[in-house]
């Protein structure tokens, strides 16, 4: 793994470390929840590709046995998960709530998250697609459609400005990484107006640009914003 680098949040030398990947979602979302939080973090780049992969050595998989990103050392402890994480910070940290203080709402927010967290992006993370092999685009491609087809009715009904009402809540982190892996993957988001105006609205916020895979210190020069 490589050095520590200064995160989004220039700052205390003592903090937060997260063990991540430019462009893994899961990584993203932690990313995204600490600037929402203004706290300041330290990053450790772990290449997911690089000698096969650096989150398979025997140093990583003393902070992760699940060999995955996120890894984040916080108050003398160690999460993976990244709402698991997500909703840590949220409980131990002053800033805006992720989570509403309404116990519908908060289901809502957990309902959505879960929804994208665990029957979504599982299917095209990493490891999954270098299964696949040939038929990864379409293999993609089927389940994140599959998954979109469920959540954009459901917006229907909980969104005001984002994903549950008028906050930024857990829901909207977890949202705009994977329409960024749908991009990627070349599924027509126009297919799903609910999603797609969510979406517009976030990536124009701070937080949501500075957390981008763009401009992160593993980003590739040949990306990097």
């Amino acid at each position: 793994m490589g050095n520590i680098h200064r995160g989004i949040m220039a700052g205390k030398l003592k903090g937060p470390i997260l063990h991540g990947y430019f462009r893994s979602s899961c990584s993203w979302r932690v990313r995204i929840a600490f600037a929402l939080k203004g706290i300041e973090y330290d990053q450790v780049p772990v290449n997911l590709i690089q000698d096969g992969g650096q989150q398979h050595t025997e140093q990583f998989k003393t902070l992760n046995p699940m060999q995955q990103v996120p890894a984040v050392e916080i108050d003398g402890f160690t999460f993976s998960q990244s709402l698991a994480v997500i909703q840590y910070i949220d409980e131990t940290r002053p800033g805006p709530r992720l989570l509403p203080a309404d116990s519908k709402k908060r289901a809502q927010v957990r309902m959505i998250s879960d929804l994208i967290a665990s029957g979504i992006q599982p299917l095209q993370n990493l490891h999954v697609i270098q299964k696949i092999g040939a038929d990864k685009v379409h293999w993609a491609q089927y389940f994140i459609e599959r998954g979109f087809q469920a959540l954009e009715p459901i917006l229907k009904q909980t969104a005001g400005k984002y994903c549950v009402g008028d906050e930024i809540s857990m829901a909207d982190i977890c949202l705009v990484p994977q329409v960024y892996n749908a991009e990627r993957f070349k599924v027509d988001v126009g297919q799903y107006p609910t999603i797609k105006k969510i979406n517009q609205t976030l990536v124009e916020i701070e937080a949501f640009k500075v957390s981008h895979p763009s401009c992160q210190p593993d980003t590739p020069a040949d990306i990097h914003a």
